[in-house]
């Protein structure tokens, strides 16, 4: 009889699940980081607009080259997309609405274009948007993991002034920072995220693991270090589940679940229970606080 340990261990002992986990780890990690900043800025959108962007990039590589052309077209099309959102909105005469609107559009519809002239349409569009995550190899393990150096470097470097920049944008510009360039470098680091996810989860679900891990983390605490470790650890976790929920419903139960779309649906999970955690205190306090003025004397009541 299985023990909960052995379905949680058991089905990383093939070597597609490894790597697959070992893909989901680095994602999680990074994704996690960057979505604390992406939270702190409000930059949902923004990052939901990139990860539309990178399409065009990620078809033409793989038209190009094969697979092994995913990633270099992602990037290329990432930072041309990430550097022309920042001119843009720093010229003041476009908002970042409508900035992030065309940009989501405009390169989506493109990558559309591109791929809906290839024989196998349909199956090459559900890779491109949703990933493999299961056919991952020690190739893109290398290049999620160089990525995720290269991101976390750069964060590391210059991670107090992005959040000045966050805080306090005003002030930053008043001290001398070009915040133009440190938005920049920011949605350069997103970009990135999304090139290191596009190969596992495609250019739809990138935006779970950047957005949900950091808002989970911060429906727990408001310290931001706190929130930055919660959230590694929640897009680990979450990723850790889902791969094991989609390999025991596949292989246990033969209902066939996509491993990266079962990731994102375990990290939503989390984001609920975490909800539902940060909201218990808050209402333990109230009904405290209804006690205690129902306890009050009349005539003290009668003072107030």
């Amino acid at each position: 009889m299985s023990t909960p340990g052995d379905l949680l261990i058991a089905p990383f002992e093939r070597p597609f699940m490894y790597r697959a986990l070992l893909e989901v780890l680095l994602l999680g990690t990074l994704s996690a980081v960057v979505g604390v900043l992406v939270l702190l800025r409000r930059l949902a959108f923004l990052t939901d607009a990139l990860t539309h962007a990178v399409f065009p990039g990620v078809v033409i590589g793989f038209l190009i080259a094969g697979d092994s052309g995913i990633v270099p077209g992602a990037l290329l099309v990432a930072v041309a997309a990430a550097a022309g959102f920042t001119a843009l909105v720093s010229t003041r005469r476009v908002t970042e609405d409508a900035a992030m609107a065309m940009l989501l559009t405009g390169c989506f519809a493109v990558g559309v274009v591109l791929v809906s002239r290839r024989e196998s349409y349909t199956s090459d569009l559900t890779a491109f948007l949703f990933g493999r995550l299961l056919t991952v190899d020690s190739t893109d393990i290398t290049v999620t993991a160089v990525t995720a150096a290269v991101a976390l470097a750069v964060l590391a470097l210059i991670h107090k002034e992005l959040l000045l920049r966050a805080f306090d944008p005003e002030g930053a510009r008043a001290a001398g920072y070009p915040v133009w360039l440190l938005d920049l470098v920011l949605n350069l680091v997103i970009a990135l995220v999304v090139v290191a996810a596009v190969r596992a989860v495609g250019t739809v679900l990138v935006i779970a693991l950047i957005v949900i891990p950091a808002a989970a983390a911060r429906l727990l605490s408001d310290r931001l270090v706190v929130i930055v470790l919660a959230s590694i650890g929640l897009g680990v976790l979450g990723g850790w589940l889902g791969l094991v929920a989609s390999y025991e419903a596949s292989v246990r139960h033969e209902i066939r679940l996509a491993a990266g779309a079962t990731v994102v649906l375990a990290l939503v999970v989390i984001y609920a229970l975490a909800l539902l955690v940060a909201m218990l205190p808050r209402r333990s306090r109230g009904a405290r606080s209804r006690e205690r003025r129902q306890r009050r004397p009349a005539s003290s009541r009668g003072a107030t």
